[in-house]
């Protein structure tokens, strides 16, 4: 697994521990999920390209660095909403582009239902933010989408993931890299992850 990154950090131990707990409510799963978006964007980022520049500070010039790629922030409906505030923090004039799919219940197949893309890509690099890798398949739809639309760098943003899921992003976009808070054990029958934390979107918007 070369290409999945997992979280070391303390931080992220500790706020998934309590992310996945089954009486956090959904205000604090909320801004768990937040935090948690901004540490692992934090750390997809660690390699994006940057180009000298000079400042001048009161006592002098400075020589640093800004960011020379565009950064597209692409939140897989709905659950991936959560995470976006806490990488905007970090780099607040990310675009953020929406797309949505659902899992169908009974085939287990992505369906896309919201795309406004425009016509040609704003950005140069775009990461897909979606709290849970499952089976893979909503998530390969939108690198599919993003390729499409003619992204050339693009990285998957979790926090907790299916070897399944894994396995498919691998298998059918190996050039994407993966970054989660932890890999789980599986999924069960109805595509859940084990022991996982239930339904992300149902426990940050309170509809479960």
């Amino acid at each position: 697994m070369s290409n999945v990154h997992i979280s070391t950090h303390p931080l992220v131990a500790h706020k998934l521990s309590l992310l996945r707990n089954q009486n956090t409510e959904p205000k604090k799963f909320r801004e768990l999920v937040r935090e948690l978006g901004g540490l692992l964007g934090y750390e997809a980022t660690l390699n994006l390209a940057v180009r000298p520049v000079q400042t001048h500070t009161p006592l002098g010039v400075s020589n640093g660095f800004e960011l020379e790629e565009k950064i597209g922030l692409v939140p897989i409906l709905r659950a991936g909403l959560g995470m976006v505030e806490g990488v905007w923090d970090l780099m607040p004039s990310a675009e953020v582009w929406h797309i949505g799919i659902y899992r169908d219940e009974k085939t287990l197949k992505p369906v896309e239902y919201y795309n406004k893309l425009p016509v040609e890509p704003t950005v140069s690099v775009c990461l897909i933010l979606d709290p849970m890798l499952a089976t893979g398949g909503s998530a390969v739809a939108t690198i599919d989408i993003l390729k499409r639309w003619g992204v050339k760098k693009i990285k998957f943003v979790g926090l907790i993931g299916a070897p399944e899921g894994i396995e498919r992003i691998q298998r059918e976009h190996p050039d994407v890299p993966i970054y989660l808070a932890a890999v789980d054990e599986r999924l069960n029958d109805h595509a859940y992850i084990i022991p996982g934390l239930g339904d992300a979107g149902d426990r940050q918007f309170g509809t479960a």
